[in-house]
């Protein structure tokens, strides 16, 4: 008699998706704390550190395809979707540059709320409207817990309000939409181009948006070059595992995850950056950092839960 083997139960393809995003999530929550020991060892601004990031990701990115024999399929997309590719890239640059930005001008914690809290609203609102149905009572459980949870987190945080509150919230909306909009743009490109691919050519983008805001901040006074080894290393790790790395773990995701799920698995960003300044900084996370960090973790695994996600 024929008895049927059993075969391992293989992650279902949404749930890997969601899985590589949290990752990357965690992954850029690991970047704030970078960045601060890049500008404790040379006072560069964070727009020359963020230039350096994708400069690095994309030198690298592109070696990779090089010595894969990928070009042929970074050819392909350029061919087929060289005007939405080049927005993404465009897009992910502007929306860190603006990040950037309302931290100065508002500080960390209003600038995280509306940048990051605003993406997963404006998108859920945006899939709903498409699919001309309201979201499922669930997707709206998880996404106030995401929303709640970084909230609280950003108060667990502290730190002062910066010099124009204005000004700083309008460039932290600025953020959020540009996000959005990156993860809009990116998923249909994630669905029908291997990420490598993706990655270098958004990153490369990128990488020469930001070039001129970092030459602009030379002219300002910022050091743009350093010798320093920490830094260097520093700045190698922010490219390779923060943008790199991370960024293909986004593009691997988006395959098989929503736009506005995706986002909301992203908020393991300042979850996890909370976690690493109270574990490396000595800053206390608080019992709202705490509650915060449980609550977006609440949501992430909330988003497990969820149906397989129709191609864009």
């Amino acid at each position: 008699m024929h008895h049927p083997r059993h075969h391992p139960r293989h992650p279902h393809p949404a749930r890997l998706g969601l899985l590589q995003i949290s990752l990357a999530g965690v992954l850029w929550g690991t970047g704030g704390l970078a960045v601060q020991v890049v500008r404790e060892a040379t006072p560069m601004s964070v727009l020359v550190v963020s230039a350096y990031r994708m400069l690095i990701a994309a030198a690298v990115l592109g070696l990779a395809v090089v010595a894969l024999r990928r070009l042929g399929s970074v050819a392909d997309l350029l061919r087929t979707q060289p005007r939405r590719a080049v927005l993404v890239g465009a897009s992910t640059a502007v929306y860190q540059a603006l990040y950037f930005g309302a931290v100065v001008q508002v500080g960390v914690s209003v600038a995280t709320v509306v940048s990051l809290g605003l993406a997963p609203v404006l998108l859920t609102v945006g899939e709903s409207v498409r699919a001309r149905r309201t979201p499922s009572p669930s997707r709206l459980l998880v996404l106030a817990a995401a929303v709640g949870g970084l909230l609280l987190v950003s108060l667990g945080a502290g730190g002062d309000t910066g010099p124009n509150p204005l000004l700083g919230v309008l460039a932290a909306v600025g953020s959020g939409s540009a996000y959005a909009l990156t993860t809009v743009l990116g998923r249909p490109l994630a669905q029908g181009h291997a990420p490598l691919a993706l990655t270098t050519v958004t990153t490369s983008v990128g990488a020469v948006v930001l070039l001129p805001l970092a030459l602009l901040s030379g002219l300002a006074g910022s050091p743009v070059v350093t010798a320093d080894p920490v830094a260097v290393a520093t700045l190698a790790y922010l490219g390779l595992v923060t943008m790199a790395l991370a960024y293909g773990l986004l593009y691997a995701g988006l395959r098989t995850t929503s736009g506005s799920a995706a986002v909301i698995a992203t908020l393991l960003e300042p979850a996890t950056a909370a976690v690493v300044a109270a574990a490396f900084l000595d800053e206390r996370i608080g019992l709202a950092g705490i509650a915060g960090t449980a609550l977006i973790l609440v949501a992430v695994a909330g988003l497990g839960k969820e149906p397989s996600v129709p191609p864009a």
